[in-house]
């Protein structure tokens, strides 16, 4: 598992336990001084949502009657950044700025998955990875226009990262007669988004702080310069003269307790007397947002002049954060986006197992929970004809 992956960092339970505070605490009128911005450490690396920023998002649409008409901003960071009228801005300074951010018009739902606008994972002049991990973009306002990079950073927060689960069965992986007996994937975004639009949500952006090392305008992570928000990031790569620069954006799975899953997954496939090796791995896929300066002049002078000046220039100070859950898994008044591990585990357990004993090779859904909850026979599950070894031994779950 890639540690990158699950961000588990103490700043980001500091940040949510600083929501929940918020949360509780009474809302300040609006006539009320406002606070300062040394109130609150977290404050100054996240966007602050405002009125305007809640009602065009593509995901979060409260009835205007549930919005005060004035609201003073969270020292704190929000539920999530939604866009900041991400049409008008950069449209204000190139014609072909809204091409790729969408239109505002309310997103198509559809039953049974999240309720998010997906029509932000493969957005207009942008091109997906065969990873499927990252969408580019070579448009050259995005690297010219701050508002118009903000706005997409902004918009592109507030859809997740798809967290998945491998399970793979092996028989003799070293071997040149290895095969492979299952390889089942399970898709678990739908653990921390809300099924309810309404519900509240615990997603944020925020940007790289004082003492983290990230890429700030360099080819290698450094600690220097520390900017105080999105838009003065955003500033400074648009001012980079650089040959070759570029601007990405990260989301992250917080406080996921993988390795709790994974032992639940080992021991019920130990349970199954499985007699291969067995790989339970957390790749995580369209979790990247990148914008590429497109290259200016002869490709030769643009290579020698990135060599001499000591590489490309990247720009990777900003992550949205989707957590699992308010803490880690065991900590006091945790608090849980969709369900804890040990009620996904339960909730899924059987059809684990019922889609390892059947050799499955490919996805786990609800379909297939469906097939156990009705037809599926206990008996075939427990005990499983694995077939020879590569010694030509019989293995089988009988007992």
């Amino acid at each position: 598992m890639d540690p990158a992956e699950y961000s588990t960092a103490d700043q980001e339970k500091t940040i949510l336990q600083q929501q929940y505070q918020q949360q509780d605490s009474p809302v300040e009128s609006p006539s009320s001084p406002g606070p300062s911005a040394s109130a609150s450490p977290g404050a100054t690396n996240t966007v602050a949502m405002t009125v305007e920023e809640l009602e065009s998002s593509p995901v979060h649409s409260p009835r205007p009657s549930s919005i005060p008409v004035t609201a003073a901003r969270s020292p704190t960071p929000p539920p999530y950044s939604g866009p900041s009228t991400p049409i008008q801005n950069p449209s204000s300074h190139s014609p072909s700025a809204s091409n790729a951010l969408l239109p505002s018009s309310q997103p198509r739902r559809y039953p049974g998955l999240p309720p998010l606008d997906y029509r932000l994972y493969n957005p207009p002049l942008f091109a997906l990875s065969q990873d499927r991990t990252t969408i580019r973009s070579s448009a050259p306002y995005l690297s010219t226009n701050v508002s118009a990079l903000v706005a997409l950073i902004r918009q592109q927060a507030t859809v997740p990262p798809k967290p998945v689960i491998h399970i793979v069965g092996r028989r003799d992986p070293s071997s040149s007669s290895s095969r492979t007996d299952f390889f089942i994937k399970l898709n678990l975004m739908h653990l921390i988004v809300p099924q309810d639009p309404r519900q509240q949500r615990l997603d944020y952006l925020r940007c790289v702080g004082p003492g983290e090392e990230a890429l700030r305008g360099g080819s290698k992570p450094s600690l220097e310069p520390v900017l105080d928000g999105l838009e003065e990031w955003a500033r400074r790569y648009v001012d980079d003269k650089g040959a070759s620069k570029s601007f990405a954006m990260e989301r992250v799975v917080a406080n996921l307790d993988v390795n709790w899953i994974e032992g639940q997954v080992r021991a019920l496939i130990a349970s199954m007397k499985y007699p291969g090796s067995v790989s339970v791995k957390f790749p995580v896929t369209h979790n990247r947002v990148v914008v590429q300066a497109p290259e200016k002049g002869n490709k030769m002078l643009n290579s020698l002049a990135v060599l001499f000046n000591g590489g490309k220039k990247k720009y990777e100070v900003v992550k949205a954060v989707w957590p699992f859950a308010s803490g880690r898994n065991g900590e006091s008044g945790r608090r849980v986006v969709s369900c804890s591990e040990e009620e996904w585990w339960r909730e899924w357990k059987e059809v684990v197992r019922f889609a390892i004993s059947t050799k499955r090779h490919g996805w786990v859904t609800n379909e297939d929970k469906l097939e156990v909850i009705m037809e599926a026979d206990a008996d075939a599950s427990i005990h499983v004809d694995w077939g020879p070894d590569e010694g030509g031994k019989q293995a089988s779950s009988w007992n």
